[in-house]
């Protein structure tokens, strides 16, 4: 089996949500997802397989549109924190799918935190 980036990816990728639905104890997916424009992240109730909030880079409300460093990916996840405090969510766990925590990732992460997401 060849070990392209991709292949790699979807490993991580699955390794690590596996992981998490074993601890989910009923609590919202935290989903990101990067490219090489843009991040995106959503929180899923996967029980009711509906997103509850969800904020992008090419949202224009943020002013971060075209751009994709760690200060876009700050105020992607600030407003997600924002968003899921008015749908009534505190609690949720951290999907980031088969990227790295680094970075723009980190970055996200550290933001939805202050803003007063637990996870």
């Amino acid at each position: 089996m060849a070990n392209n980036k991709r292949t790699l990816f979807l490993k991580r990728r699955m390794r690590n949500r596996n992981k998490l639905k074993k601890m989910a104890a009923g609590r919202p997916r935290l989903s990101v997802h990067r490219s090489s424009k843009n991040i995106s992240v959503q929180l899923i109730d996967d029980v009711a397989g509906v997103t509850i909030a969800a904020a992008s880079s090419m949202e224009k409300a943020l002013g971060v549109v075209g751009k994709n460093n760690v200060e876009a990916s700050a105020k992607v996840g600030a407003a997600l924190a924002e968003r899921a405090k008015k749908a009534g969510v505190e609690e949720c766990y951290f999907d980031r799918g088969g990227f790295l925590f680094h970075g723009k990732v980190k970055a996200l992460a550290d933001a939805a935190r202050e803003g007063g997401l637990k996870f």
